[in-house]
């Protein structure tokens, strides 16, 4: 899997153009056909049909499933669904209160929570280095309470660093949070992530 622009547009200028790397090898990426339909419920207005593009590796002949940065892997709801609830938490809601205002099972945001809370610390971790990687004086933020918060805090942190490099402008957070991680914010685990390099221009507007 890899992290690409939203836009299906620039997707198909980038596969044509040799621009996008194969996670596994580093190679050069081009079309394969699309992956199934996906059925993704936004935080506002109705859900939405996507139909993700597929790609083949011209060096190891890998297939990859190329996944808009505003998704999550093997999640019905749009990251920015998914970091308000992460965002709630962290102010200190619980998941019964926080389902009840994003419209959701409760059973659904415990999910959400608890596979943050697994890796909060790796979050914290990576993101509070992404924004220190990305300007010299980097925006970092202060303890925030628990570690789960922290990782809450890092993800912004970082989203606010992008957005000084110049070029970039304004990133969402949680989409940057997608496309930084390939969309396996909360997998239990995070591969190695060779040849994703295109990934901050993925969470830009």
């Amino acid at each position: 899997m890899l992290t690409v622009n939203g836009d299906r547009e620039v997707v198909e200028r980038q596969l044509a153009a040799g621009q996008l790397c194969c996670p596994s090898c580093g190679g050069v990426l081009g079309g394969w056909g699309n992956a199934a339909e996906r059925l993704i419920r936004v935080l506002e207005g109705p859900d939405v049909v996507l139909v993700p593009r597929r790609s083949r590796c011209r060096a190891c002949g890998g297939t990859h499933v190329l996944l808009p940065a505003q998704l999550l892997s093997r999640r019905a709801d749009a990251g920015a669904v998914i970091g308000r609830a992460l965002e709630a938490k962290a102010a200190g809601s619980g998941h019964r209160v926080i389902a009840l205002a994003l419209g959701r099972p409760p059973s659904t945001v415990r999910g959400w929570l608890r596979s943050l809370a697994r890796g909060a610390g790796r979050v914290r971790e990576r993101f509070t280095a992404l924004a220190a990687s990305l300007v010299t004086d980097p925006p970092l933020p202060a303890p925030a309470g628990s570690l789960f918060a922290d990782a809450v805090a890092a993800v912004a942190a970082s989203a606010a660093a992008a957005a000084i490099v110049p070029g970039v402008g304004s990133v969402p957070r949680w989409q940057l949070a997608a496309a930084q991680t390939c969309g396996l914010l909360l997998a239990p685990s995070w591969p190695v992530m060779a040849g994703n390099a295109s990934w901050l221009w993925a969470a830009a507007r």
